[in-house]
């Protein structure tokens, strides 16, 4: 009889655990979620020890969650895949089809260096995971991500910042532990690194420059997860770490002039290199796609008869025809090519079937599994998770929580 007493007695505990856990959720208290995002971070990257130097990343990926590989949205560009992270939706439903897109009906143009543009909520479609949070009474943090400069749905985030690339890794993350250590800390961060992907660009994916990034990156996440430590946060917080693309080769043995196959002025190049928004100024688009593809390396479609697989239809800012060059081909004019300040041997916005560009998630806290794995999935399915870890009601998205639950640790 004893022994059955302390049995009830237990069994009670755990169930007034397991209520005391749902009450907390139910009146807002939220374990705080960080995501660190490393901008062109190439998926093989984390496994390649004998190039790449990234200790404390390879750490977190093997003592928490990580997948497969992490699948950009089409294009495989910046934009788009940072705002459908947080968006759950393909770039043609978010409005961000690509880093530079034309309206057709105002005829203004977007671009990333817009500041103007940036900031202006009518280019936002969707509800960023900051926003539901900000609805939903929770203060966010968001800084530097696409699409946190702008009002949209007229909400902004309790704290957020002009994109300024001059400020160092180290300040970002010092600006972030100093968030969480307010005696109400936002619920959701967000935090930007561009060194990977810029050193990608100037001199390509397996060069000494990007390796010096990799490491300088992998140095930062090594001060972040030591900060929360020291902060006592670590166990506390949720850490999850993406990137938005990849990075393939682009040597300059590849590289083709349009002036060869025709007349640059007469198409508007809205959007390049190596994802072509093109428009024939004489509106024979038909023609044009014709013209395209006798180009070697580079296939044309008009809107309308691109791959299905691409969820890439159905936006008015998609161009009327659409060109992407083959896996590390360059095309772009003599004078932009003339201009060039440094080799650019590396380029992103290919395929995004493409292993080259593959992108990282990694998750380490309370609410992941230990050593767990997950397959390759597209980044359309982060959104729900990010939902789901704060407790919040997500907005319509193309993503699944489902894809995360055999790492979820409850």
């Amino acid at each position: 009889m004893i022994r059955l007493r302390r049995l009830s007695h237990s069994y009670l505990y755990v169930l007034i655990a397991l209520l005391l856990v749902q009450l907390a959720a139910a009146q807002g208290q939220r374990t705080p979620v960080l995501v660190v995002s490393i901008d062109g971070f190439r998926n093989d990257y984390l496994d390649r020890g004998d190039l790449y130097d990234a200790p404390n990343l390879r750490t977190l990926a093997k003592e928490g969650v990580r997948a497969e590989a992490l699948i950009p949205s089409f294009p495989s560009k910046t934009f788009p895949n940072h705002y459908t992270i947080v968006t759950g939706l393909y770039p043609a439903h978010s409005g961000i089809v690509g880093n530079r897109m034309l309206d057709p009906e105002t005829h203004e143009t977007f671009s990333m260096g817009n500041r103007k543009a940036v900031q202006d909520a009518k280019w936002w479609s969707g509800e960023p995971i900051w926003v539901t949070a900000e609805k939903q009474g929770c203060q966010t943090a968001p800084i530097f991500w696409p699409g946190s400069e702008a009002a949209i749905e007229g909400v902004r985030p309790t704290h957020w910042a002009a994109y300024d690339e001059s400020m160092p890794n180290a300040k970002r993350v010092a600006q972030t532990l100093d968030y969480l250590s307010e005696a109400t800390p936002p619920c959701y961060l967000s935090m930007y690194m561009n060194d990977v992907d810029n050193a990608g660009h100037h001199f390509g994916p397996e060069s000494r420059e990007t390796r010096d990034a990799v490491r300088s990156v992998d140095a930062m996440i090594g001060e972040l997860v030591a900060g929360l430590k020291q902060l006592g946060l670590w166990g506390h917080v949720n850490l999850i770490i993406v990137s938005d693309h990849g990075m393939a080769s682009t040597p300059a043995s590849q590289r083709i002039a349009w002036e060869d196959y025709f007349d640059p002025a007469t198409v508007e190049i809205i959007d390049g290199s190596p994802f072509f928004a093109l428009s024939a100024k004489d509106g024979d688009q038909a023609a044009l796609v014709a013209k395209l593809n006798r180009i070697p390396h580079l296939h044309a479609y008009l809107a309308k008869d691109l791959p299905e697989r691409w969820h890439y239809s159905g936006n008015k800012r998609i161009a009327p025809v659409l060109a992407l060059a083959e896996e590390g081909w360059s095309f772009d004019t003599r004078e932009h090519m003339s201009q060039w300040k440094d080799p650019h041997l590396g380029n992103h916005g290919f395929d995004n079937d493409l292993e080259s560009m593959r992108a990282i998630f990694i998750a380490d806290g309370p609410a992941f599994r230990q050593g767990a794995r997950l397959p390759a999935f597209q980044n359309i399915h982060i959104y729900s998770l990010l939902a789901e870890l704060l407790h919040l009601k997500p907005a319509p998205n193309d993503g699944k929580l489902e894809v995360f639950l055999p790492v979820l640790a409850k």
